[in-house]
């Protein structure tokens, strides 16, 4: 990483110092032969004119060796020829500091969050090509895993990472156990378990575990990303068909269900029409019998009310008709004129009691 920071100005001005200084001294070393000779010019480098450019050229390369400037993002490391260890005990946090110049030198790692990704598609992995975990499950089945871990250096433990794997802790700690505690919990679930809802069992055992070896290394784990799981082609295929069968079945049963749903509100239909049909036939019934109880109980206070009921339905062409007290026959007299004549010529005994009744038309 390029830093723009007074420790790389002093080192560039450093380096740009001892051109200069090489310059000079060879430009001083050429005159002082030109106009003595060889033994004058050796004398030449040794004089004040020389040996005063050298000590300021390094005066700021000692300065640039002296000065560590830590940006926020990082965390430095000293390793130290006048420590015991050999190196310094506390990492150097962000800002400015001193170390020795040539007996002590700084290293520097990053503190900001980093991703490492195995993936199976080009391009999306930390390495080329096919990069996925494959694992078997507890059934055989092989599977393929594309993951990711989000992860940071602990700033507390920055020196314990500097002895123990220095710039190779994310290819030589991270990669190698993070595929195998992923085979190793992997063969722990069938299958089934795998491509069901205890993926997320799985994904968070293995944050779990992952955890825990990361902080015993000094990084910490932020997260554990199961990107993917592909299984082979023959368990795919045998999955997907019994997918298909069982949504078949499902849709049987369903289809069943419907037919049965639509025959018992039929039945439901069918029942209430037929209660509907007996309450109307019972209220119709209860109807007709109290109209003929009124009807009798009229007929027992006015015995003369059927007589002219009888007369009210007659024909409107009968104008006139006798009917004897004692006959239910009905004789029809059109004209009544016709009537006149007849009863001046004919007597009619006294002891058949005739009930005439007229009309108008």
């Amino acid at each position: 990483m390029v830093q723009n920071n007074i420790d790389v100005l002093l080192e560039t001005a450093a380096r740009i110092g001892w051109i200069l200084f090489a310059i000079y001294v060879l430009t001083v070393f050429l005159m002082a032969v030109r106009q003595a000779g060889w033994v004058p010019g050796v004398i030449r480098l040794f004089s004040f004119r020389v040996l005063l450019p050298l000590l300021l050229v390094l005066g700021v390369q000692l300065l640039s060796l002296a000065i560590v400037f830590v940006i926020p993002q990082q965390v430095g490391i000293v390793v130290s020829v006048v420590s015991p260890d050999g190196i310094r005990p506390q990492p150097l946090r962000s800002g400015l500091h001193w170390i020795i110049p040539l007996l002590e030198t700084e290293a520097l790692y990053p503190t900001y969050w980093q991703t490492y990704t195995m993936s199976s598609t080009p391009g999306e992995g930390n390495r080329v090509g096919d990069d996925s975990i494959r694992a078997r499950t507890s059934d055989g089945q092989e599977v393929s895993m594309d993951c990711s871990v989000i992860y940071k250096i602990d700033e507390e433990q920055a020196v314990t990472i500097h002895v123990d794997w220095q710039e190779r802790y994310s290819e030589d700690f991270v990669r190698p156990v993070v595929r195998a505690i992923v085979r190793r919990l992997v063969s722990g679930y069938s299958a089934r378990e795998v491509n069901s809802v205890r993926r997320k069992d799985l994904e968070a055992a293995l944050g779990q575990v992952l955890t825990q070896e990361f902080g015993d290394k000094g990084l910490v784990l932020d997260q554990f990303l199961l990107r993917d799981i592909t299984f082979t082609p023959e368990y795919s295929n045998a999955i997907e068909n019994k997918q298909i069968a069982l949504e078949g079945k499902e849709q049987t049963v369903y289809e069943a269900d419907q037919m049965e749903n639509l025959a018992d509100g039929r039945a439901r239909s069918i029942e209430r029409e037929a209660q509907g049909l007996a309450r109307a036939i019972q209220i119709e019934a209860e109807a007709q019998a109290n109209a003929l109880s009124l009807i009798g109980k009229s007929l027992s206070e006015n015995r003369d009310l059927i007589t002219y009921e009888y007369v009210q339905k007659l024909s409107p062409n009968i104008r006139v008709m006798l009917v004897p007290s004692t006959s239910p026959l009905i004789l029809s007299i059109p004209d009544m004129d016709a009537m006149n004549d007849v009863a001046s010529t004919t007597s009619i005994s006294s002891t058949v009691p005739m009930t005439a009744t007229v009309t108008s038309p």
